[in-house]
């Protein structure tokens, strides 16, 4: 008799399509600059540290704020009471096993006093001057204005000690029964009666099969061993974030040459019979397949060929999302990095700690893998003016027909992409976004600054997208004969991190509306994104 034609079917256990999860370091949601060592550190002892300390010394304040919904994404610590002694504890952790983020903001505050006495003179005599735990991680350098600077090698940063992948941890949660979860960026996550949370570095394999029970499933066994190879804290039950249920997976089988797919604020799938390309997908986990018809995880396909990022931003660079996707990812596909400026990581570098494959792409680089043609196109505007090199639009091209994601570019300079739109030619679906009243310069990037920067200059330095006046240039040179808006920040499942209650009255809305008028009027189709949008596209070879 044959055993295991006798054994009763073993039940599957799936991860729940409302179960989310929240990569932490040091107990804090991990985005983009918390992954560089430098500006870990700095982010921690500039912002982190103050929001605790001030939490810790005024918590009725802050609990109260948090009880008002219109300020979501405020300066504010959304703890309870009696977690009070918990968010101590990680001050005290933060000050006494990771002194060192405090050497480095001293280190790097003292560098630039040394260098702004430098009037154009030989740097080489100043390299003993360089405090000690950053000798041999940096360059002094000089720009062509005779400006002293430093440049941080970054890889050997990686290597060495200020990289710290024992403080990450993976934190898992459950939707309120309204669909909502936390805003993730003001407030260290703490083990709880609703959490767990896994001790476990980023780059470990074994995430890659948790999340692979979104669709895959796993016997009892398997992940009973699973769970017992990640130590885990909090007082959710593991197995309250699984069901034997199977998920619902829609939009797997495709009729035509070429598929578009949203997938919600600035993500979109591209699919043809030989690739798979995701670009800067956010996935947010939905009860039940989403409000909209946003896809979820289970609606992705079994295998992305490409992720393409466009720039560090966390809503485009998602690294709760990448790490979901990691095990069905061939290569991740990232803008080439300026070199060691504090402002602007690698990329490249972050995700391979996270065990990516990457590629860089230079300015106007593209390859092609059967019929489609891709390629990096350089963008302006959402930087804040600072040196930042790591971003870049995409441009997609499928036999006859070409799909430009712009991201965040705002017209600034319309020569640029008039020289842009030479290169690429045609348009035939053009993506861009329009949230066009950014936050001011110090609320991505005020930790990196040794010195207070003037009121004035922080409110002129917005990451500003393109509002209608800058879309409509762009619109006038590239001529597409198709718009879509996305990037809006109208999708409530996306609060968690956008912080964002917009009506019809909101300035970005107002200002797409136009855009809408204005396309209409031009004869050109134009939409703005919301939940679930799809092109099945009838794509024809380009003649010789």
């Amino acid at each position: 008799m044959n055993n295991l034609q006798d054994r009763p079917h073993e039940p599957r256990f799936y991860l729940r399509a409302d179960a989310y999860s929240e990569p932490l370091i040091l107990n804090w949601y991990a985005w983009p600059y918390l992954l560089a060592p430098v500006s870990c550190a700095m982010h921690f002892t500039g912002r982190h540290y103050r929001l605790m300390r001030s939490f810790v010394a005024n918590s009725h304040i802050h609990i109260s704020a948090s009880k008002e919904k219109s300020l979501v994404g405020g300066d504010f610590v959304n703890c309870s009471a009696d977690q009070v002694e918990q968010v101590q504890a990680l001050i005290t952790q933060l000050e006494v096993d990771y002194a060192d983020f405090f050497d480095v903001r001293k280190s790097i505050t003292a560098l630039n006093a040394l260098l702004e006495k430098q009037q154009g003179h030989s740097l080489e005599k100043l390299y003993g001057d360089i405090p000690p735990n950053l000798r041999g991680y940096v360059e002094l350098i000089y720009d062509m204005q005779h400006h002293a600077d430093f440049r941080l090698i970054e890889g050997l940063l990686f290597e060495g000690d200020l990289y710290k992948p024992a403080a990450q941890s993976l934190a898992f949660g459950l939707l309120s029964d309204e669909g909502e979860r936390p805003f993730v960026l003001s407030s260290p996550r703490l083990p709880d009666p609703h959490s767990l949370h896994f001790n476990t570095a980023f780059a470990n394999p074994t995430i890659d099969r948790l999340f692979a029970a979104r669709t895959q499933g796993l016997t009892h066994s398997e992940l009973r061993a699973l769970l017992a190879e990640m130590p885990a804290q909090g007082g959710l039950d593991a197995m309250a974030l699984f069901t034997e249920a199977a998920p619902e997976r829609r939009g797997q089988s495709r009729s035509t040459p070429m598929r578009i797919r949203y997938l919600g604020h600035a993500g979109l799938l591209i699919e043809t019979d030989q690739l798979c390309v995701a670009i800067d997908p956010v996935i947010a986990c939905r009860a039940s397949g989403g409000e909209g018809g946003a896809p979820s995880f289970a609606d992705l396909p079994d295998r992305l060929d490409y992720i393409c990022i466009t720039h560090t931003h966390m809503d485009h660079m998602c690294i709760e999302t990448l790490l979901e996707l990691r095990h069905k990812t061939g290569q991740v596909l990232v803008p080439k990095n300026s070199g060691g400026n504090i402002a602007d990581p690698s990329m490249k570098l972050m995700l391979k700690s996270l065990g990516f494959s990457v590629q860089e792409f230079d300015e106007m680089e593209e390859i092609t893998v059967g019929a489609m043609r891709i390629k990096a196109i350089p963008f302006l505007g959402e930087h804040a003016d600072l040196n930042v090199r790591s971003k870049t639009a995409w441009c997609f091209t499928f036999q006859d027909f070409t799909v430009f994601c712009g991201a965040d570019s705002s017209c600034i300079d319309p020569v640029l992409y008039e020289r842009i739109a030479r290169a690429v030619g045609k348009i035939d679906l053009l993506f861009l976004g329009m949230e066009c009243v950014g936050a001011p310069m110090s609320w991505l990037y005020g930790a990196l600054f040794t010195k207070p920067v003037a009121r004035a200059i922080n409110e002129s330095r917005r990451f500003n997208g393109a509002d209608f006046a800058s879309a409509q240039r762009m619109i006038d040179i590239m001529r597409p004969t198709e718009v879509a808006i996305y990037a809006m920040g109208m999708e409530p499942w996306f609060k968690y991190f956008m912080g964002t209650d917009y009506d019809v009255n909101t300035h970005q809305i107002e200002q797409s509306d136009r855009l809408l008028a204005y396309c209409s009027a031009a004869g050109i189709h134009a939409e703005r994104l919301y939940g679930s949008r799809q092109w099945d596209l009838e794509c024809r070879a380009t003649p010789a």
